[in-house]
């Protein structure tokens, strides 16, 4: 074994070499992302959004930003690395190899009468009688008279020829990479080596894992507690009507832990009288719902009334630690509204449906939440089925703006249809608006997007659909906007934080209030899509068995479609019993409002064959028919549509069933069943 000393000198080394194994990886994939990440402005430069401040890149934002917790770790490990190679290169000895010539300072091949006269020279300044330095004591004794023995006497001058010391073949040394106090294992040092061995090898994996356990036991991969999602799958019923969403959304785990402070009081009960039409009370016993209101908990009747005052842009009449705390509301909700769709569309159903209504209510409360626009804003009016909702996304716009406004255009859709110069003319000699705040306007028009989508369902390799087939279904969603971007953050002003805008791609039967197939779906993220969109292409080729020249074409053509401004929705769903089924395709925006399309698909499921088999003959010879329904345009349907609670003309309903029931498009050879349509940003009804 090498001595402590050396031992001690290793120890150094070997911390270095555990940090930078991980660290020097690491921090060239966090340049690499760094530097890959888009320079390029994708949210709203209007007079709000800059006045909001959220996007403002001041010096204190960057250092936020910058100054994070993983980067101060990353940083710091990298001051301890410098620290470990500057005490090496100071305190480390270099091995040196042992040379008797240079030791007496002599050339090699020197003779012995030089040999002794250099012995004598240094004798008289190294040897203890002559000099009573301890250093220089050891120096004689190990340097120069091993020196002069290795080339005057005959055995050690043939060791140090054969193997490089006069005493002969020198022992193989190991070191332990410890400091020398963990090595002296007299008295106390044994107990703090034991200590050190089972803290680092025995308890500090286990902290680690009790940790990471405690906290994967209280939330889930969205950092939402599994007591929301355990309270929203059993609150949330097939018919919940969307002012009933609300009661649900606030029951999170996550607002309980918000403090509720008696000073809260006075301002809360001065902001319930301010908002006390939005909420869902009976008006004819306003009295007794009042008394029940303010009857459940403070955390539930806090929270609601914090996310009323978002709604109603009443944020002024909160005191500085209600501001905090609805903030603190406003920063869960997107991962709570997500986790509340994903608990309405799993799987319910005997079937593996999930539920139509309450998904369409919590999208809505999503975009009324992002937008800040109260929910009475919804109801219809004007032929629009989601009232002035749409209208009041836009900046500067108010209630008396859109009233004049709604004289010349009935709907949101009409005033999207318009050209700039007629949306301008309209603003400013009808609304009265200045030509800047026409100006922010129309950029937030710039923004909005507008989506096609193309839907098609078949069984791959079959001609048909029947009974208990696995149906695939393929749906490319195309968004553009004006201003030519893709992915984009949403005009919210009143929001305060960053807000990727993200659409639910649903497969669904009205008439059942059942979801068959869903998918949420990302504008933001190109590489993401890029790779979901090759591996789903390459899935399905391999099912059809195609050769790899047929499947490097399918795959690069979606992928340029990705590119494009696509994405691609696919997935698969068992085919029901026998019939034919009005399905319908929703594409839900969970931020802005009056940006939702559907388009209908009919759907047409034969009967098995009675051997159970694919390809099998059918009783009697018979043929079976092709899976889909062929429509004509003349046919006029009643499509049975859930609309939002708020949606009320039956006129206005009634024209946009029957224009949307003429609008599916049929494959001419009866393979699949297919649709495709286009909006301008608007929900048609």
């Amino acid at each position: 074994m090498a001595d402590s000393e050396e031992n001690n000198a290793l120890f150094p080394i070997f911390v270095l070499s555990m940090i930078a194994l991980p660290l020097v990886p690491y921090t060239i994939l966090k340049l690499f992302r760094a530097a890959s990440k888009k320079t390029k402005s994708i949210h709203c430069d209007c007079f709000d959004c800059a006045r909001s401040g959220k996007y403002r890149k001041s010096i204190f934002k960057r250092i936020a930003n910058v100054s994070t917790c993983g980067n101060f770790t990353l940083v710091l490990l990298w001051i301890t690395v410098g620290i470990l190679v500057y005490y090496l290169k100071n305190i480390s000895r270099e091995v040196q190899v042992f040379e008797p010539f240079s030791i007496l300072g002599l050339e090699i091949g020197a003779k012995e009468s030089e040999i002794k006269k250099a012995y004598r020279k240094l004798s008289i300044q190294y040897h203890p009688d002559k000099n009573p330095d301890p250093a220089a004591h050891k120096y004689f004794v190990e340097s120069i008279s091993k020196a002069y023995q290795a080339l005057t006497d005959p055995i050690s001058r043939e060791n140090f020829e054969k193997y490089g010391h006069p005493d002969g073949r020198q022992g193989f040394q190991m070191g332990i990479a410890l400091p020398q106090f963990l090595l002296n294992i007299d008295g106390a040092s044994s107990g703090v080596l034991l200590i050190g061995i089972v803290g680092v090898c025995i308890l500090l994996p286990l902290m680690m894992a009790v940790i990471y356990l405690s906290r994967s036991a209280k939330y889930t991969g969205n950092y939402v507690k599994n007591d929301t999602l355990g309270a929203y799958f059993h609150l949330i019923k097939p018919s919940l009507a969307p002012s009933k969403i609300m009661e649900i959304f606030i029951k999170a785990a996550e607002f309980f832990e918000i403090p509720v402070r008696r000073t809260d009081d006075e301002p809360l009960h001065k902001l319930f009288m301010t908002v006390r039409s939005e909420l869902n009370l009976d008006l004819k016993n306003i009295k007794k719902e009042q008394a029940k209101f303010w009857k459940q908990h403070p955390s539930l009747v806090k929270t609601e009334l914090l996310i009323q005052a978002h709604l109603t842009r009443e944020t002024t009449l909160l005191s500085p630690d209600l501001e905090r705390d609805c903030k603190k509301v406003l920063e869960f909700a997107p991962r709570l509204l997500e986790e509340l769709t994903k608990m309405a569309i799993i799987p319910r159903t005997s079937k593996g449906q999930g539920w139509l209504r309450p998904t369409i209510g919590v999208v809505e409360l999503s975009q009324c939440i992002v937008q800040a626009v109260p929910l009475s804003a919804r109801k219809a009016a004007g032929g629009s089925a989601d009232g002035i909702a749409p209208f009041l996304q836009l900046p500067h716009f108010n209630e008396d703006i859109i009233k004049k406004i709604t004289r010349k255009v009935r709907t949101f859709q009409d005033f999207q249809e318009m050209n700039t110069q007629e949306r301008s003319k309209l603003l400013t000699q009808v609304a009265e608006i200045s030509l800047p705040e026409v100006q922010d306007v129309e950029k937030v028009m710039e923004l909005i997007p507008s989506v096609t989508i193309d839907v098609k369902c078949c069984t791959e390799g079959e001609d048909g659909v029947q009974e208990g087939d696995v149906v695939t279904v393929q749906a490319w969603i195309t968004l553009k906007r004006l201003n030519g971007l893709i992915g984009a953050l949403p005009h919210s002003p009143r929001y305060p934080f960053h807000k990727e805008e993200k659409f639910w791609f649903l497969l669904a039967d009205p008439n059942t209030n059942t979801v068959w197939f869903s998918q949420k779906v990302s504008f933001m993220d190109d590489v993401a899509a890029i790779s979901a969109a090759s591996t789903a292409i390459e899935e399905r080729m391999e099912v059809l068995t195609a050769n790899p020249r047929e499947t490097s074409a399918a795959i690069k053509e979606a992928v340029q479609r990705v590119k494009s401004g696509s994405r691609l929705a696919m997935g698969k769903f068992l085919a029901m019993a026998e019939g034919n089924y009005n399905l319908m395709c929703y594409l839900l925006c969970d931020s802005w409002i009056g940006c939702d399309k559907k388009v209908p698909l009919k759907l047409k499921v034969l009967r098995r064959t009675r051997a159970g088999t694919r390809g099998g003959l059918v009783d009697g010879g018979a043929v079976p028919e092709d899976g889909v329904e062929e429509e004509e345009e003349s046919e006029e349907e009643e499509d049975e549509d859930i609309d939002s609670e708020y949606s009320e003309d039956e006129d206005e309903k009634q024209k946009s069933k029957e224009k949307g029931s003429s609008k599916g498009k049929v494959n001419g050879k009866g393979k699949e069943s297919s649709s495709s349509s286009e909006t301008s940003g608007s929900d048609e009804e």
